[in-house]
């Protein structure tokens, strides 16, 4: 299936291509790091190129020490919170922090107090293309939250990978999204706008 791509319309948006999440890192996704081959090409298509990051602090919710699922990772200030090197950055030209809340867990980069729907609307976006990590967490809580507030969602799914701490989530994760709307597509479906 062949999407065209408009310039002015669309945007590229990776989902926490943080150092934390890369293998070596405290909570790696399995191949991580394979993304930036698929996602650094199509930096170079779009006019917004947007990231989510997490921005946690060192008391946050989602701690083992407080009880949540995760080892403390992405901490504010931290080097493991940074982007990763493979990730070229020189589009980028928006960046969204989430999970900044110490009692709140927050796997969408789509919320009342990040308002990264209403940024991009007010970039004349009304359509993305997602990649990023991890595929069964916070990439598809991502998804869902771009479609409740009316966006129209392509998943790269060639430019995404899953945790999946029980076999299966990252397939149930593409299945629920694209139940929820999304459109599941892979980066060799997508065609440069030709033409005015």
């Amino acid at each position: 299936m062949a999407v065209e791509i408009n310039p002015k319309k669309d945007a590229l948006v990776l989902i926490d291509p943080q150092i934390c999440f890369m293998p070596g890192g405290v909570l790696a996704v399995p191949g991580g790091d394979k993304i930036f081959d698929v996602i650094n090409p199509l930096t170079k298509k779009f006019r917004v190129v947007a990231a989510s990051a997490d921005w946690h602090p060192p008391n946050h919710i989602s701690f083992k020490e407080r009880s949540g699922p995760w080892p403390p990772h992405c901490i504010q200030m931290r080097e493991d919170a940074n982007f990763h090197p493979k990730l070229d950055q020189s589009n980028l030209s928006m960046v969204v922090r989430k999970g900044f809340n110490p009692d709140k867990e927050q796997y969408t980069a789509f919320d009342e107090v990040s308002q990264f729907g209403d940024m991009l609307k007010a970039r004349g976006i009304n359509r993305i293309f997602v990649g990023g990590v991890a595929t069964d967490y916070c990439v598809h809580d991502s998804v869902i939250g771009a479609l409740k507030e009316g966006l129209d969602v392509y998943v790269l799914t060639d430019a995404i990978r899953g945790i999946n701490v029980k076999p299966g989530d990252e397939e149930r994760a593409l299945e629920d999204m694209k139940e929820h709307g999304a459109e599941l597509i892979t980066s060799k479906d997508i065609v440069e706008k030709t033409g005015a």
